[in-house]
């Protein structure tokens, strides 16, 4: 056990671990054990100076109490950490750990459940916006927000012939496959688009999303300063992948290879490998916070 709080004492400050010399900052710790609750668990090491001497604290037992104290007065809904004391160079840390919590968001009790609720970012607590704590909520209750439904729409708000052009179909998609997709999910008895639907295959996907659109630039030089090809998308996302690809490939370095029969490119990034990392930014941007949707497609 020694050997491995001494691997951990080695580690910089990060996204599950904290150290403090003492009880003496208790909003500081609080807002760590929330913030660990409510994104991915983590250490508090109590004992430890920022230049990661081991101080220890003095009479452990009743810090031990006073730690307690202050986590049950403190955060909202009860989180109960595992609480240990481990003696390491005859010198005892106190270690307060938290795994993710199923009762997030936990929110600090003086500031209240709108803006007491941190999460952890690198090794900061930053304090969560509404967006951000309705996304934990829906974590908790195993609702993604792209199958969340969009009850003032109907389907034919949703390009259904877009939708069968890229999955190269030649038939129009019908109700089940649409179900089958979640692009239409039920709501108080009937089907309605679900938010998915709308940011890949809205017709007025503006109207909803005024973010979910990319834009591709091009410049000359290091630094980053000048740019002189620029282009904004605004397709339909699926569709808008084959125009990033034809902006990237136009300013692509190509060569050629003549050893078979015919010639054939070469470029100098690997197409496959680049359309897949365009496919991942598209995936994974954050369309549930607006102003942050867009996608930037620049080099």
């Amino acid at each position: 056990m020694s050997d491995f709080f001494h691997r951990i004492l080695e580690q910089p400050e990060g996204k599950t671990i904290e150290f403090k010399k003492d009880l003496s900052s208790p909003k500081s710790m609080m807002k760590a054990l929330t913030a660990f609750a409510n994104t991915a668990g983590g250490r508090l090491i109590i004992g430890v100076s920022d230049d990661r001497q081991i101080l220890g604290v003095d009479d452990p037992l009743s810090q031990e109490e006073r730690l307690c104290s202050m986590i049950a007065d403190s955060i909202v809904p009860r989180l109960v950490p595992n609480i240990e004391m481990i003696t390491i160079e005859d010198k005892t840390l106190l270690i307060a750990e938290v795994f993710l919590s199923g009762s997030r968001p936990h929110f600090l009790r003086s500031e209240g459940a709108e803006t007491g609720v941190y999460v952890r970012l690198g090794s900061t607590n930053r304090q969560a916006d509404r967006e951000l704590i309705a996304e934990l909520r829906r974590s908790v209750e195993g609702v993604s927000f792209d199958e969340m439904p969009m009850p003032e729409l109907s389907v034919d708000d949703i390009d259904t012939k877009a939708i069968a052009q890229s999955v190269r179909e030649k038939y129009a998609v019908g109700e089940t496959e649409l179900r089958t997709l979640k692009l239409l999910v039920p709501h108080q008895g009937r089907l309605v688009p679900s938010k998915g639907a709308v940011i890949l295959f809205g017709r007025e996907r503006s109207l909803s999303f005024p973010d979910v659109w990319v834009q591709c630039g091009r410049f000359t030089g290091t630094d980053k300063s000048d740019i002189f090809d620029h282009i904004e998308i605004y397709d339909h996302l699926p569709l808008a992948v084959d125009n990033i690809m034809l902006f990237l490939k136009k300013h692509a370095m190509r060569g050629a290879d003549f050893s078979e029969v015919r010639r054939k490119d070469v470029w100098s990034i690997p197409l496959g490998i680049l359309r897949e990392a365009v496919i991942n930014a598209l995936v994974h941007a954050d369309y549930s916070q607006r102003g942050g949707a867009h996608t930037d497609c620049f080099f």
